[in-house]
């Protein structure tokens, strides 16, 4: 591996054609140059791209790493402090005021007790798409329900708002729509969300938001707070089920491997999140000058967090770019390090075990209706990486 400074072009990079689960060419090849390089914000600034994966996660667990929205110095006017409750553009105390309330509601054992729920939304996914079969957008009859009705139900979202919140989740995390259509989208979600709070103030139901009501945090919190849960509830979730998917039909021995053994279950999850890294960067802000892999991050200058490489650092992971549901993934970057790690991790992780084992029990012979390369892709441009449909088949009982 070369000691060289390398220079990371401005992304958004596409994939290689043909490699639609690997991190664009012009990261690997960076990466091969050693874990930090070069790099020049789209806005234009100056910065640095980590690649690496010792070096992305002391950054995550580095105080003199900022994730403050304020302080991004990637365009050239200043960006304004994250609204209020967004605590994942916060740093501490500010982050952790929000972060605190949430934490005891999404334990291992509270999320665990919703497994019965989730086979429940599960199977009533699979009978209609084997009721309407035997083809289907795996995409908008699988990957899509689960996570919105799960994380609907959770923070208490009535059953005839969900088909339009998850439109406008899509419209605002997808990178397919105009600069007037994102902030439409967004702000119809704020103004929903508003309604919502105001509702669970008035008559609280049995849900995580009506409790959070009994606290201290005012209408405008509870507002960002529940944006950030339910995009992230929703659209991560929804792309690791239909990414993975494709992922598993385009290795079919291991998508065989996992329809013969269930005990592979819980390992080809964090397999999947590792090799896939659908949560691709993230930034970060030197607040002093800050020594980093021999190089020196000046104080306000932006760092990006290069999270698939990272998964794909043949230093922690034997044969990295190889799919393999065998592996001991753990220590996986999939859902971040440090104070920010995904609150809702252990949530995503029991959907995906039950949504994974039920949808190749009862489709063990699934496989693409269409030809591999014709399944279209978000662009780089997205927030989260994931296919916009998935075309399967299998054969009828």
């Amino acid at each position: 591996m070369s000691a060289s400074l390398h220079t990371v072009p401005s992304l958004p990079a596409e994939r290689r054609p043909g490699c639609p689960f690997d991190p664009p060419a012009e990261l690997l090849e960076a990466q091969q140059h050693g874990p930090i390089s070069r790099y020049t914000h789209p806005g234009g600034k100056p910065g640095w791209m980590i690649t690496g994966y010792d070096l992305v996660r002391s950054v995550l667990a580095d105080p003199r790493f900022s994730s403050r929205k304020d302080l991004l110095n990637v365009v050239d006017f200043e960006l304004p402090p994250a609204p209020p409750g967004e605590f994942l553009l916060m740093d501490d105390p500010e982050h952790s005021r929000y972060r605190k309330p949430l934490v005891g509601r999404f334990t291992v054992r509270r999320m665990r007790m919703l497994t019965e729920r989730i086979e429940q939304i599960t199977a009533e996914c699979l009978d209609a798409m084997e009721a309407a079969g035997p083809s289907a957008d795996l995409v908008a009859a699988f990957a899509k329900p689960i996570p919105t009705i799960v994380i609907c139900e959770i923070l208490g979202v009535p059953y005839e708002d969900r088909a339009s919140f998850q439109e406008q989740i899509d419209a605002f995390m997808g990178g397919e729509v105009s600069d007037e259509e994102l902030i439409a989208a967004y702000t119809a979600t704020q103004e929903y969300l508003a309604r919502l709070v105001a509702a669970k103030r008035a008559n609280p139901t049995d849900d995580v938001l009506s409790e959070l009501t009994d606290s201290d945090l005012t209408d405008e919190e509870l507002k960002g707070i529940s944006l950030i849960l339910l995009a992230a509830g929703f659209d991560t979730t929804a792309n690791m089920l239909s990414l993975g998917t494709y992922a598993l039909l385009r290795n079919p021995d291991q998508f065989a491997a996992l329809r013969d053994d269930p005990a592979l279950t819980d390992g080809a999850v964090e397999e999947l999140l590792r090799y896939l890294s659908v949560a691709k960067t993230f930034h970060r802000t030197a607040l002093e000058d800050v020594e980093l892999g021999g190089r020196t991050i000046e104080a306000g200058t932006t760092v990006v967090l290069s999270f698939h490489t990272a998964n794909r650092d043949a230093g922690r992971f034997a044969d990295p770019h190889a799919l393999d549901l065998g592996r001991q993934a753990g220590g996986h970057l999939a859902f971040s390090h440090g104070i920010h790690q995904c609150l809702g991790q252990q949530l995503a992780r029991v959907e995906m075990r039950v949504a994974f084992r039920a949808l190749v029990d009862r489709f063990p012979t699934l496989r693409l209706a269409v030809p591999a390369e014709e399944v279209a892709l978000r662009p780089e441009s997205a927030d989260i990486f994931g296919v916009k449909s998935l075309p399967v088949t299998w054969d009828a009982k």
